[in-house]
């Protein structure tokens, strides 16, 4: 899987790396208790709806990008802090991302997750 941004025509991967937090267990964690994550990586929240979705930072030790998508459009972005960082917004998909990945990313633009061809 990859994370890629459309923008202008432009596309751009964010992430080559991704892992799916795809069971209860694996959402509540998150990034907590890693040291780091790799330049090229992300973590991919899938939700079954579009909803309010909080994200915290508490045990996470590095700052990171995230990305709140509905139907892959950007609904918001932030870079939230070490430990003490929150965010909010409206989505049906997270993306968190390492530091400035998503500096060029704006509302309303897309950002997909798209599967690898064999």
């Amino acid at each position: 899987m990859r994370v890629i941004h459309d923008r202008d025509g432009e596309t751009e991967t964010l992430a080559a790396t991704v892992d799916v937090a795809d069971s209860f267990l694996a959402r509540a964690r998150g990034l907590m208790f890693r040291p780091s994550i790799p330049d090229d990586y992300a973590l991919v929240f899938e939700f079954d709806d579009r909803k309010r979705r909080d994200v915290h930072m508490v045990f996470v030790p590095f700052d990171i990008d995230v990305l709140w998508l509905a139907d892959d459009e950007v609904q918001a972005v932030e870079t939230l802090s070490a430990w003490t960082g929150l965010g909010a917004g409206e989505a049906a998909r997270l993306i968190e991302l390492p530091t400035g990945t998503a500096a060029d990313v704006g509302v309303g633009e897309t950002v997909r997750v798209a599967r690898r061809s064999t």
